[in-house]
């Protein structure tokens, strides 16, 4: 009996031996699904850089273009104002209107500040994010308005309704609608309107113009010379 349970015992062991070591936790993962899908990926990630690389250096001209055009995208993308710098702006083109007297003031700026604070005031403007730049557009009701036409989905403003409602385009850090009403905000028109045509429109002065008046300016300041008659 006890020659049995040894005879066992020894065949046990050399069994145990034949059989090969348990592979390790790293060569399971790697042998895994996610670890060979892992693999794939990395390698196809680097094929693709590899490309990247060579094409750049075969097609500089095409990838300064590709590069350019993705860097204008990206710088876009950040500087894009939201609606937040809108009212900011609106409020400050306001005060600088409010500075002003009403018969110094440009009335079609003053007019379209107004209407935009009047927008405001009843919450009904409204403001799109599209990437690289955004839109401020009117809507016929306030949201938090508890009539049935604010809350009713169905008589929302249509997409197709939307560009005769945009107010403004904000791009590039600049709301350009607001900035181009506000041009010569402090210049009445209509203190010109009696003048005739050519008189209404002014140029800038050419450089002899600003010499002679700067020299005009220096000479003033001159002390007179008077002469002894003999």
């Amino acid at each position: 009996m006890a020659s049995r349970l040894t005879t066992r015992m020894f065949c046990a062991m050399r069994e145990t031996a034949n059989i090969p070591h348990s592979q390790s936790r790293w060569e399971k993962l790697k042998n895994s699904k996610a670890g060979v899908w892992s693999r794939s990926l990395a390698s196809d990630y680097k094929e693709a850089c590899r490309e990247a690389v060579v094409g750049i250096y075969e097609h500089p001209v095409k990838a300064s273009v590709y590069v350019s055009v993705l860097g204008g995208a990206l710088t876009c993308f950040l500087s894009k104002p939201d609606k937040s710098s809108f009212e900011a702006a609106l409020l400050e083109r306001s005060s600088q209107l409010g500075l002003l007297s009403s018969w110094i003031r440009s009335a079609t700026s003053d007019k379209h500040v107004q209407s935009l604070l009047k927008l405001r005031n009843e919450g009904r403007l409204r403001h799109i994010n599209l990437g690289i730049l955004s839109i401020i557009y009117s809507t016929d009701y306030d949201p938090d308005s508890t009539l049935y036409e604010a809350q009713c989905s169905s008589l929302s403003v249509l997409w197709r309704n939307l560009p005769g409602r945009v107010l403004d385009v904000g791009f590039v850090g600049h709301w350009w609608v607001l900035d181009s009403k506000m041009t010569n905000y402090d210049v009445n028109e209509e203190e010109f309107t009696g003048l005739p045509v050519h008189m209404r429109v002014t140029a800038p002065p050419g450089v002899q113009e600003v010499e002679l008046n700067e020299r005009l300016h220096r000479e003033s300041w001159l002390a007179l010379k008077l002469q002894v008659e003999k």
